[in-house]
């Protein structure tokens, strides 16, 4: 089992920036991809952005350049660096990661949440 724990939300004004953190628990799992999503009320989860083990990163085209993702493996860690927020950026955020079993077999695995809201 993997265990992700959010960190950084908050309420910021339109322009400002926040730092998500998101740590998962030390265990036997291997952590492969860690990844962002966002709800925002009366809409579907979307995507936010992605990193593989590998530091490949891949972006929603609504945040590219402003949004950057990054990971520390070493503390099993995967942050979201969000400058230029705005409003339409408001949204719970979570965390994601595919884990590898020691038998070999991926699971996916998701945190509790963080609110962000970005006021005009």
């Amino acid at each position: 089992q993997v265990q992700l724990v959010e960190s950084g939300g908050g309420l910021v004004q339109a322009g400002g920036s926040l730092t998500l953190s998101c740590a998962a628990s030390r265990s036997t799992f291997s952590i492969n991809t860690m990844g962002w999503y966002r709800q925002a009320p009366g809409k579907q989860r979307e995507l936010v952005a992605i990193i593989s083990s590998s530091n490949t990163t891949n972006y929603a085209d609504s945040v590219k350049g402003r949004f950057t993702i990054s990971r520390d493996n070493a503390k099993e860690t995967v942050y979201l660096l969000m400058n230029s927020l705005k409003p339409e950026d408001t949204a719970v955020y979570y965390c994601k990661t595919i884990a590898r079993s020691p038998y070999g077999l991926t699971f996916q695995y998701w945190g509790q949440g963080t609110q962000v809201t970005v006021s005009s």
